[in-house]
């Protein structure tokens, strides 16, 4: 037959197919059109069909389907499979298989959905089509300034499908010059999970969620803009392996393509699908004359290329994932092109290092190491990732081992080395490069041919743009860990040969040899190693992971190599067994409804390039402890657990059990079990709990003996009696192990026990520190290995009767470290209360201390002497001599828990900080060191314990900590602890209202002298320690901040921590970077921890460092030290690192000089201050400072006890320890037995708060409320609250809106608000005395409950109900301990239900008619949600890790229980948790994760049917209402979902999609969404938001207004206009609001971000220009900025000061403003002009707290001048001026000096001296003192008086004559005040004091009236000008009270 003819084949039916050869040209395709159903097309036979005819390329059309191209292209003598219709049983279940059938051999996708016409596609924007001269063809082009307004979508709606099951796609497109692009792709898994993948220029680093996949698009060299496409940019062929790209990083399997959109700026010619790997430079007729293996492109996809010109020179293809399919190079120059060509510029570079968590830790699990050489066990797991990395010549990258043993090129930036695959950690290299021309031939690999290929050769393949290198990659190296454990202690298993041990350290795997200590390292978990296995042959290692679903790694045990990697079906395996073939491996653990399963996996097919595949599954009812696979019958095994012990076996493909029949023995806790020996095969031996142990026969399936381990009372003697077996209470067995003579039994009570196999007596025991947790004979019978609870590894040689200890490890996470230059030695402190000292060399334990009664929590080496200190929990340091093993001293002088230590360099001192803000200062050069200062309130109180918190410079000159705020760094004087230096780290979030905060600190080497500072923004700050300035700052680039941060002693590395990854940076070449077009180097990092790395540290010879966390890591770092000159770090040696600019070099340069802006910090240096008040030359009396020694310490009442634990000589027994409780005692013998050591109980401990922000959590107060106050009898009131101004943002469902009663309430702080919505009128309900955080109205509108936290005074938190009609509260309830999460009332409003917080767990019923508690149930999980059913009055509905159904059960007394029923989140959603819930129609429940996602529940069946991506944040708000949804979430956005479907969706139960859920709005807010009422018919409601805003929002018009609007920090100062009209406020959120005093509206805000303005001033009415006005704003940063009311614009802007203003004054003309700072400067500038013609300098050294200037009108006070101004300063002193600005005229009138309190009167005098926690300074964060700010003004009624307050020995008012110089009236106040007004009329004086009260004090009848309402300190009164208003604010709240009866 011949090429041209045609063959026939018989269908059913009597129809044909026709087989048709494929045109040359392509170009008579038939068009496709949309499949029919069609039967599944079998596989094709091994025959070659009839009619293929070599050299034939045709295509078949399947039967049914018209017009679609099927079957697949081949070449040479390959042949089509026919496509054979299937049976009419496989009806329409086979619709996948066809669509992918007709689509093949490609899709153009194009043409099918026919974009010409617009029907099934869509345009927006500026799209057209044009002809494309390079391509000679229509294009589409693509183009406008925003992308997403501008794009090509398929198919028109987000609700259709394209459909397109292809594994590759092909986009064939060009990018616009010096333009970005955008290609979103919608992916849907075989799960209907719709995902997201996104390619962009725009794009700077990889990120990934569950759902969004964003990869950066990284364009050739030499473009104008980082990113940008370069005026040459050329056709590009973007080759996507979607199958790969969705298992590489979601683990997810690809099922089609559901969308795509081409967004703005590129051309494209068309989308192309298909399942064939095409490679794009080759055509049909170069394939066939070449007889190349590759797929060539189809004619119709083919770029055209000119005769004589290479493809690659006019086009790019790129590969994504690059390791799909690769095409070897040597292919490549068969066919004649250049190998440079193969891997040019555009790349894609995903950066692993730089992206969000989900992304790291899903790829982490499918990194692999090869070997290189021949294994027998070839890898079968996915390709590995792509990373980025850069080169160096001392680095080499291996090839890869591919399947079937073929050698590939290492995946485009993987980096895979041979040589530290069982040795080095895992390493994801972070790297964007920077890229330099060079030659081609520079770019000729170095070296012998054949050797290793450079990675950016393996990534982009030899081409001229070469990848900058300074360091070697990977430049570090696991050396070894110290740890054992981490979810089981229970394994470790014997190497065949008996001289190796392998367990599990965590998340690595350790093979230990016994004689050497040496260390191989199975690395590539990435969560605790669960349970471990080793077949017979000691040849194959299986260990798996914990979380579900595990994750399985098969190592070559002797390589180290990872074999493959897969997960299993179950959640968390607890056990794994190797036949003695390592043929079979089974595996048990539980599925995702609880029960037992027990899986087979098959691994013959893993040497031949296989994978391993599940023989059997099986599951059982039965509890699984325990299960062996025989060593002598592979398919039986055997399994126990509680009252079971059951026989497997394997066979037919199934998997079957039996179990045995033990009478008497049914309710035993079996925990361990055991085959026979060879010579004794049919005996099981299996122990248990109770401290049996049962001989089973596993034939007869009967139990053979039965014995018992009985206790026995030790005689007092030197030898305790052999345990025997007979009746009574056993000791627990909790292992056993059988050797051909003896059985090990590890129990309970810490011994070893060594039996023969007839149990007759004792041959050998061992006692250990703990409870023996598993025992193991070697295979050769002579030692036996033995792990226990404690953490300690060990075996028993039986010929010589010695016990060896390998391994002693924390049973808890690390906290700090610190290490010893001289002795080599570390200490480490951790959670299990013990402070243990390691030898760094051998990693060896040398002191283990325990803490029974407190905490360790930070640790310091003494630099020259034997001592270390370490801080406790309770707040005592201890110093502690190595040399003499005693402790030396301890000192109590702090009230907290030690947060920090840390010695100088030099030795001289000690500095500890403690969680109350306390700084102590110790004197360590003597051997007991001493207390010399402790400061108070100086170090932040929010700190955690970090060895980072305190930093000592290396000259030991300076010393920085974080504080007083955890917005500040300060850097005081070593010696005398003045402070030098206060750097405000702080920068106004551009997303919502998040301030950045400092983490760690650490010192750069000297000169030159840098203070690194870790932020809450990911980033790392490089100060100036001198002067504050910022150097640079450092991009972490992971979600989390960077926890510890340490440089190596040259500066060289800087190596930071930051959740479970290690990064280590090139800090040399980031200081010696000159040239702004070198990119910044990135780190590289390493993973290997399983739990958040909590501190890292260079060892004290630099050659290697240290990190801690789940365990302790060694790294050894691979660079040469020689090499490098530690004066290099200054760029003393040699030039610094430069770059060759391409073209656009100088735009780089100018765009990057540009990007840097004015640093973030401000720095404030005034010259040394004299000690401050809070700083004292010794320690307070009340400190309680004692310094004791030894011999005092056993008198001391109730000191915490440390004892070593001291292993002793063989064969002495149990040694215990002597010489008193502080003893340290010796070092350890190595060959010692365990000993007995005294257990440590734990203490238990508050729930830690859930991840979710729908939990309230009250604002910190430093204040108390005052008692005994002087309240006004009802009526006779000077004071009536008018107004609140401001919303709780902090509160969560704090708002309420009955639409049919038109009632209305929020919370501001600890009032209830009741607005009328129409006059805007307020009610104010107080009573609450702390924050309210919740509301709850009845379903009639009539009772309203609120909640507040619990306060000093009260035990419990407050739960008021208020009588809606008559505003007063009806009842008061109190039950919850914490706070109150959250109200409901049931249908009928007969029950309330409050939940408590996480801290309190509680959810109590009561009833609203006797208001009686009715029942109070403890919640067994954290709960973020609860609703009432709407339908059933007794069902409650609450969320968290799953959906808690509580339904009401009324007794017959009256008395109600509640039945639970829970169903977890659907494993669909990733693991989320659900946040939030409400009902809609009946029976559906909507809930919200915190993931964005939400799923619908039916509550009849409970299971959920349906979910759908809704938000990329957490969803805190959900409403629903007939077929509307309301989603809120903490992303800001407010969202409209029509949900009308949903009820017919739940009848198709589990096949429902979310496809018809449309979203039908969308707004977004100012702040993350926290509370919201909608009116029934969901078109307009109010919502609340975190930044203090209520917005009305109406869907029908889609737009949003502001209701209510309030600062969202603390307010600094009220200025009023002239006529009172209006007032501004000032915040430290850097606004500057204009409010209408009338109606409190805002009318005009001035926003200034990363700053905070602290003080405002209003000018006073203009003789000139009356109509003039304008508003002075002080900021942090030093500037003065003056606004234009009437224009709404800034003016002017200043900057007269260096350092934060304080205090701003105009003069009486308006022409002239006084600014004051907190260094205590005062400067006289013209408003006009903005010149400062005028500094004062005489309150030098102290903040200024007041200014005011007034008209000169009470004669001659000595001093000429028309203004009389005057400056307080925060010590003490008062400062009276005359002035004449326009003469430049100033004189001191008068000078006042009070007496300032000593800091124990302050103390004593403030209300939380009695309190158990002291706070911090509640004035202004800039002014760096404890006592009350100096208050001072003039007195309206009498000129020639001074009113002061705040100043004295004592808290008073005292009124100060300027005439007769002295003070004539004072009258006692009853506490500081911190705030003060007087009023312009009436002889009435407004105080605030930081007790939460206003006192309005009349001066002229000496009466008091004292009011309440505020929640936290009151730091500002200002009476209005006309005398009849007051404004009060506390924190973020106003309040306006009208001024009555004067």
């Amino acid at each position: 037959m011949t090429a041209e003819a045609r063959g026939r084949r018989l269908l059913p039916g009597g129809r044909t197919a026709v087989e048709r050869k494929w045109p040359e040209s392509n170009s008579a395709l038939p068009e496709e059109r949309k499949p029919g159903k069609l039967g599944s097309s079998p596989a094709p036979g091994p025959a070659p069909c009839r009619g293929h005819v070599s050299g034939a390329v045709t295509y078949l059309r399947p039967c049914g389907v018209r017009g679609a191209v099927a079957g697949l292209l081949l070449l040479g003598t390959r042949c089509v499979p026919c496509v054979r219709c299937a049976s009419a049983e496989a009806g329409s279940a086979s619709c996948g298989a066809m669509a992918r059938v007709w689509q093949q051999p490609f899709l153009n996708v194009f043409r099918h959905f026919k974009v010409d016409e617009w029907k099934r596609s869509t345009k927006e924007g500026d799209v057209a089509a044009v002809t494309d001269k390079t391509l000679k063809c229509t294009v589409y082009r693509v183009r406008g300034a925003v992308s997403a307004s501008n794009y090509i979508q398929l198919p028109k709606t987000s609700t259709q499908s394209l459909g397109l099951t292809g594994r590759y796609l092909y986009v064939l497109f060009r990018p616009l010059p010096a333009k970005h692009f955008v290609i979103h792709l919608d992916v849907s898994t075989e799960d209907s999970q719709v995902i997201r993948v996104s390619f962009s220029n725009l794009f700077k680093e990889f990120k990934s969620t569950a759902t969004w996949l964003q990869f950066p698009f990284i364009c050739e060299a030499g473009t104008p803009r980082e990113g940008v496409a370069f005026p040459g940019a050329r056709w590009t062929c973007l080759q996507l392996d979607l199958h790969d790209i969705l298992l590489v990083y979601l683990q997810r399997c690809y099922s089609h393509l559901k969308g795509v959109r081409l967004c703005a700026s590129m051309l494209v010619r068309s989308l192309y699908t298909s399942d064939l790997c095409f490679d794009p430079a080759i055509t049909v007729a170069e394939a066939r004359r070449s007889k190349l293996p590759v797929t060539p492109i189809p004619r119709e996809m083919a770029f055209p290329v000119p005769k004589g010109e290479s493809w690659h020179d006019r086009y790019v293809h790129i590969r994504f994932p690059s390791g799909s399919s690769h095409v070897p190079s040597e292919l490549v120059q068969k066919s004649g092109f250049p190998p440079e060509a193969a891997g040019r510029v555009p790349r894609l570079l995903p950066s692993p290092g730089a992206c969000s968590k989900p992304a790291r830790d899903s790829r982490a699990r499918v990194i692999q190491k090869h070997d290189p050489t021949a294994s027998r066990w070839a890898t079968s797991m996915p390709r590995p990732l792509p990373e980025v990395s850069v080169s160096c010549e001392r680095s080499e990258v291996s090839r890869v081992v591919g399947p079937s043993d073929c050698i590939q090129e290492p995946s485009a930036w993987v980096e895979a080395t041979d040589e530290h695959a069982s040795g080095d950690g895992l390493h994801v290299s972070a790297c964007q490069p920077t890229v330099e021309p060079v030659a081609p031939e520079d770019t000729a690999p170095h070296g012998p041919p054949g050797g290793k290929q450079s990675l950016p050769e393996a990534a982009l393949g030899k081409k001229r743009f070469q990848q900058r290198s300074f360091l070697p990659d990977p430049i570090l190296r696991l050396k070894g860990v110290v740890g054992f454990g981490g979810h089981s202690t229970k394994w470790a298993l014997w190497a065949l040969d008996g001289a190796a041990v392998v367990y599990p350290c965590h998340a690595v795997v350790v093979a230990l040899r016994v004689e050497t200590r040496e260390q191989r390292l199975f690395l590539g978990h990435t969560d605790k190693v669960s349970a471990l296995a080793l077949d017979g042959s000691s040849s194959l290692l299986a260990s798996a992971q914990a979380r579900p679903h595990s994750m399985l790694r098969l190592w070559d045990f002797q390589t180290g190599s990872c074999l493959a990697l897969f997960r299993s079906p179950v959640h968390t395996i607890s056990s794994l067994s190797f036949s003695n073939n390592g043929e079979l491996l089974c595996g048990v653990g539980k599925d995702r409804h609880g029960r037992t399963t027990v899986l087979v996996w098959g691994m013959a097919q893993l040497g031949r390039g296989g994978e391993a595949v599940i023989l059997a599954k099986a599951h059982s009812d039965a509890d699984v402890q325990a299960f062996e696979i025989a060593a002598f019958d592979e398919a039986r095994m055997a399994s126990c657990g509680r009252g079971s012990v059951r026989l497997w076996r394997l066979r037919g493909g199934a998997l079957r059990s039996c179990a045995v029949d033990l009478g008497e023995h049914h309710t035993l806790e079996f925990t361990d079990l055991a085959f026979g020996p060879a010579q004794n095969g049919h005996t099981l031996y299996v122990c248990s709990r109770s401290g049996h142990i049962l001989e089973i026969d596993h034939q007869r399936m009967a139990v053979r003996h039965a014995r018992r381990l009985l206790p026995l009372q030790t005689p007092r003697g030197p030898l305790a009696p052999k345990r025997t077996f007979s009746s009574g209470p056993g000791i627990a067995i909790n292992s056993l192990s059988v050797s051909r003579s003896a059985c090990a039994v590890g129990s309970e009570d810490g011994y070893l026990r060594l039996w023969p196999l007839d149990f007759s007596s004792v041959l050998l025991e061992a006692e250990h520190e703990g409870p023996v947790s598993s025992v193991r004979v070697s295979p050769g019978g002579l030692r036996v290995l033995s792990t226990t609870s404690s953490g300690h590894l060990g075996f028993l040689d039986i010929p010589s009767q010695e016990y060896r200890l390998l391994v002693r490890s924390h049973t808890a996470p690390v906290l700090a470290l610190a290490t010893e230059r001289s002795r080599g030695q570390l200490a480490t402190v951790s959670q299990d209360r013990t402070v243990r000292v390691w030898d760094l060399a051998t990693l060896q334990q040398l002191y283990d201390f325990t803490s029974p009664e407190e905490a360790p929590r930070a640790v310091a080496f003494h630099p020259t002497q034997p001592t270390f200190f370490c801080g406790f929990s309770s707040g005592a340091v201890r110093s502690f001599s190595l040399e003499a093993a005693e402790v030396l001293v301890e000192h109590r002088c702090h009230r907290g828990a030690i947060t920090g230590l840390a010695a100088s360099p030099d030795g001289r001192f000690l500095f500890s900080a403690c969680s109350r803000g306390a700084l102590a200062q110790y004197h360590s050069g003597a051997p007991r060191c001493r207390v010399l200062r402790v400061a108070a309130n100086v170090v932040c109180q929010e700190a955690c314990p970090s060895s980072s918190i305190l930093a000592v410079s290396e000259d030991s000159c300076l010393l920085a900590f974080v504080g007083p705020s955890k917005y500040t760094v300060s850097i005081v004087d070593t010696a005398s602890l003045d402070e030098l230096l206060r750097v405000n780290v702080s920068a106004l979030d551009l997303a919502g209202s998040c301030l950045d905060s400092a983490v760690a600190l650490c010192f750069g080497p000297s000169p030159p002298s840098h203070l690194l500072v870790s932020t809450s923004s990911n980033t790392i700050a490089v100060l100036d320690a001198r002067s504050g300035h910022m150097v640079r700052e450092l991009s972490c680039g992971n979600p989390a901040a960077c926890a510890s941060l340490a440089l190596s002693a040259d500066g060289r590395f800087l190596l930071t921590a930051a959740e479970r990854a290690v990064r280590l940076w090139d800090y040399a070449m980031q200081a010696g970077l000159s040239c702004q077009v070198c990119a910044t180097p990135p780190p590289q990092v390493y993973i290997g921890h399983s739990e958040p790395v909590r501190a890292v540290a260079f060892t004290p010879d630099q050659q290697q460092l240290l990190s801690v966390g789940d365990a302790i890591f060694l790294w050894d770092i691979l660079v040469p030290r020689e090499g490098w000159s530690p004066g290099s770090v200054q760029g003393a040696p040699g030039p610094p690192p430069t770059c060759e600019a391409g073209p656009g070099a100088g735009e780089l340069e100018g765009v990057a000089a540009g990007a840097r802006g004015a640093p973030r910090q401000v720095s404030e240096s005034p010259p040394v201050l004299p000690p401050q008040p809070g700083l004292c030359a010794g320690p307070p009396e009340d400190f309680d400072d004692r310094s004791r020694g030894p011999e005092d310490l056993h008198q001391a009442s109730g000191p915490s006890v440390l004892v070593q634990k001291e292993a002793g000589r063989a064969g002495d027994g149990a040694c215990g320890v002597t010489g008193g409780p502080w003893d340290l005692g010796r070092r350890p013998h190595p060959c010692g037995w365990p000993s007995v050591c005294s257990t440590v109980g734990a203490r238990a401990r508050r729930p830690a708060r859930p991840n979710s922000y729908r939990h309230f959590t009250a604002r910190y107060k430093a204040s108390s409320p005052a008692q005994g106050l002087s309240l006004p009898p009802a009526g006779d009131e000077w004071l009536r609250l008018k107004a609140v101004v401001g919303y709780n943002g902090n509160g969560r469902t704090n708002l309420v809106w009955s639409p049919d009663t038109g009632f209305f309430a929020y919370t501001c702080g600890c009032l209830v608000v009741v607005e009328d919505l129409h006059s805007g009128a307020q009610q104010h309900w107080l009573g609450h005395p702390e924050e309210i955080s919740t509301l709850a109205l009845s379903h009639d509108a009539q009772v309203l409950a609120s909640a507040s936290g619990r306060s000093g005074a009260a035990s419990r938190c407050q739960i008021r109900l208020w009588d809606v009609p008559r505003g007063s509260c009806r009842q008061l309830l109190s039950h919850h301990d914490t706070a109150v999460q959250a109200l409901a009332f049931s249908l009928d409003d007969r029950l309330l239900i409050t939940l408590g917080d996480c801290g309190d767990g509680t959810l109590a019923l009561w009833s609203t008619a006797t208001c009686e508690l009715l029942s109070s149930t403890r919640l067994p999980e954290p709960v973020h949600g609860m609703a009432f059913s709407p339908w059933h009055t007794g069902e409650l509905a609450c969320v968290g890790q799953g959906i808690l159904t509580l339904q009401l059960l009324w007794g017959q007394a009256g008395d109600v229980s509640l039945q639970a029923h829970r169903e977890p989140v659907p494993e669909e959603l990733g693991g989320c948790e659900l946040s939030s819930l409400c009902y809609g129609a009946a029976p559906l429940l909507y809930c919200g994760s915190n993931e964005g996602q939400v799923c619908v529940w039916d509550t009849r069946a409970g299971c959920c049917f349906l979910a759908w991506e809704a938000d990329e944040g957490e969803i805190g708000v959900l409403l629903c209402s007939g077929t509307w949804l309301v989603s809120g979430s903490n992303t800001r956005r407010l969202r409209l979902w029509a949900v009308g479907a949903v009820p017919e969706l739940r009848r198709r139960g589990s096949g429902a999609r979310s496809s018809s859920v449309f979203l039908e709005r969308e707004l977004t807010l100012d702040g993350a969404v926290v509370s919201a009422v909608f009116h029934d018919s969901m078109d307009m409601g109010v919502v609340g938001t975190t930044a203090g805003t209520l917005w009305y929002i109406s869907w029908a018009e889609g737009t949003s207004t502001r209701l209510i609007s309030g600062h969202r920090s603390k307010v600094n100062e009220v200025a009023f206009s002239p006529d009172e009209s209006h007032c501004a406020t000032c915040s430290d959120d850097g606004s500057v609001r204009v409010w209408c005093v009338a109606s409190t509206e805002l009318l005009i805000q001035f926003q200034v971000l990363s700053q905070s303005c602290l003080c405002l001033a209003w000018s006073p009415q203009s003789c000139g220009c009356p109509e003039e006005q304008h508003v002075a704003a002080g900021y942090s940063d030093g500037t003065l900025r003056v606004f234009s009311i009437p224009r709404s614009a800034v003016e002017l802007k200043m900057y007269p000061h260096t350092a934060a203003l304080t205090a701003l004054a105009f003069s009486a003309d308006g022409q002239t403003i006084v600014s004051g700072d907190k260094d205590g400067l005062v400067a006289v500038s013209h408003l006009r002009t903005g010149m400062t013609f005028r500094v004062l300098s005489d309150h030098r050294g102290a903040p200024i707290c007041t200014l005011q200037s007034t008209r000169k009108e009470c004669g001659d006070f000595g001093a000429e001048g028309t203004d009389l101004w005057l400056a307080a300063s925060g010590d003490q002193r008062v400062s009276v001026w005359a002035s004449d600005w326009l003469r430049d005229h100033c004189e001191l009138v008068d000078w006042l000096s009070f007496p300032a309190p000593s800091l124990a009167e302050v103390v004593l005098a403030a209300p939380w001296a009695q309190g158990p926690r002291p706070p911090p300074c509640t004035v202004p964060p800039q002014v760096p003192s404890c006592l009350p700010p100096s208050l001072a003004a003039f007195c309206p009624w009498d000129p020639a008086l001074l009113v002061c307050a705040g100043l004295g020995v004592s808290p008073e008012v005292a009124f100060y004559s300027l005439r007769q110089k002295q003070v004539v009236e004072k009258i006692p106040l009853p506490f500081f005040a911190v705030s003060m007004s007087l009023s312009p009329g009436a002889h009435l004086v407004a105080i605030g004091f930081s007790e939460r009260m206003v006192r309005l004090l009349d001066c002229a009848s000496g009466t008091v009236q004292d009011f309440a309402g505020h929640d936290d300190s009151v730091q500002l009164c200002r009476f209005a000008p006309s005398a009849q208003l007051l404004f009060t604010a506390a924190h973020s709240e106003i309040l306006v009270w009208e001024v009555t009866g004067h």
